[in-house]
């Protein structure tokens, strides 16, 4: 059966901003869909980062820095659970689905290093995969197509209804439906093995960042350096 239409899960985190060596884990979520796309399972997290959560990222989560201190879990003991929890997900080989996996796995190994837990990594005995990323994929199968690739936009360009954007459980589902919707309509792509398709990200990734990179030196910084690795950037980076 093909990856699109089997089991999926999907994983989102809300963070503190957008710097993967810096930032951190405010909420997180897991959510399995099955086949017919029912929700057969979630779990999600409410962190106490531990630090103060910035004005512009509460906006666009909506937790600010005293609920997050009132009602958050400890975040080492957090991290801790989310990180056991992806990792099951993927020992079962279920796909992960992840929109910009490079980010959200990395903030999460990162997470891991700063409380001296386990990676996802260590976990598994190798890096996380499956994973299946709607924002590589896209940029794969129609890389000319002008416009935003955030995921309410691919959401409207792929059919997808998207209530609730940037709460964590509302993301990791539709992100998951968006996936099956390209499974769907790009034939050689939804027909691959989910080991082939995490594969062929992790080359098309390589590819859409070292375009974007020469862009960027020819256009704006002769200097301009862009991530190549996916789905998580090593450490020491």
């Amino acid at each position: 059966m093909s990856w699109h239409r089997g089991t999926l899960v999907g994983f989102d985190l809300e963070t503190t901003g957008t710097d993967v060596e810096t930032d951190r884990i405010v909420t997180a979520a897991l959510v399995r869909l099955e086949p017919d796309g029912t929700v057969a399972g979630q779990r999600t997290w409410l962190l106490d980062p531990g630090v103060v959560i910035p004005e512009q990222a509460s906006a666009i989560h909506g937790i600010g820095t005293d609920h997050a201190r009132r009602h958050g879990t400890r975040a080492a003991s957090a991290v801790e659970e989310i990180a056991r929890a992806v990792a099951d997900v993927l020992r079962s080989d279920v796909p992960l689905v992840v929109m910009n996996a490079r980010y959200d796995l990395s903030l999460l190994d990162r997470e891991c290093r700063r409380y001296g837990l386990p990676s996802v990594e260590d976990r598994t005995g190798g890096g996380p995969a499956p994973v299946i990323d709607p924002l590589v994929i896209d940029k794969h199968v129609d890389k000319y197509r002008k416009g935003k690739r955030a995921l309410q936009a691919l959401c409207d360009h792929y059919g997808v209804t998207l209530d609730g954007a940037h709460d964590a459980t509302a993301d990791a589902v539709a992100a998951v439906r968006v996936v099956r919707r390209m499974g769907e309509r790009y034939g050689p792509v939804g027909a691959l093995p989910p080991a082939e398709l995490h594969a062929l990200q992790v080359r098309a990734a390589a590819e859409q960042s070292a375009s974007l990179q020469a862009y960027l030196r020819r256009t704006a910084d002769p200097a301009a350096v862009v991530e190549a690795s996916w789905p998580v950037i090593p450490r020491g980076r």
